[in-house]
């Protein structure tokens, strides 16, 4: 059995688009997945990428995904990358191939000088945060999201 992370190219558009479905499923939120392959192929392979994704194959075979882009801290005064997804495909679970996802981007930092590496886990999402603690995670919960999109979002724009 063998695991390899690689970074995902064109023909991983429908794959990429699958794993989002499926962790929007997994998340409960599948009500607010909408991307489409259009919109993964303009974002990822497009002339200018804001956005990458690692895909993690076990035997060769597609299993789980991370999709990442960098950020910036001014307080650090320097780049950093937030993990936007990340998901493992259930029967694959517990083999180490969301750690891996992890270690990969973790590397990424370092071996670019990047300041840090962050992401989002729902607060009611228990084993990914004790995998995430037990590999260095500190929750950071002083800090509250916000959102503005939709309705609210044209509001705000408004002159």
């Amino acid at each position: 059995m063998s695991l390899t992370i690689r970074s995902a190219v064109t023909v991983d558009t429908a794959l990429i688009v699958k794993f989002v479905a499926d962790l929007a499923a997994y998340e409960k939120l599948s009500h607010e997945a909408k991307a489409t392959e259009a919109d993964i192929l303009r974002d990822l392979f497009g002339a200018d990428p804001k956005v990458f994704c690692e895909i993690a194959e076990w035997d060769g075979r597609p299993v789980g995904f991370a999709l990442w882009f960098y950020t910036y801290s001014t307080f650090q005064g320097r780049h950093g990358i937030w993990l936007e997804d990340l998901f493992v495909e259930p029967e694959a679970r517990g083999l180490g191939i969301g750690k891996a996802l992890l270690v990969n981007l973790a590397q990424r930092c370092v071996r670019e000088g990047l300041g840090r590496f962050e992401w989002w886990v729902l607060d009611w999402n228990e084993p990914s945060i004790q995998v995430y603690k037990s590999q260095g995670g500190v929750m950071q919960d002083e800090w509250t999201k916000v959102r503005v999109d939709g309705e609210a979002l044209l509001r705000l724009s408004a002159p």
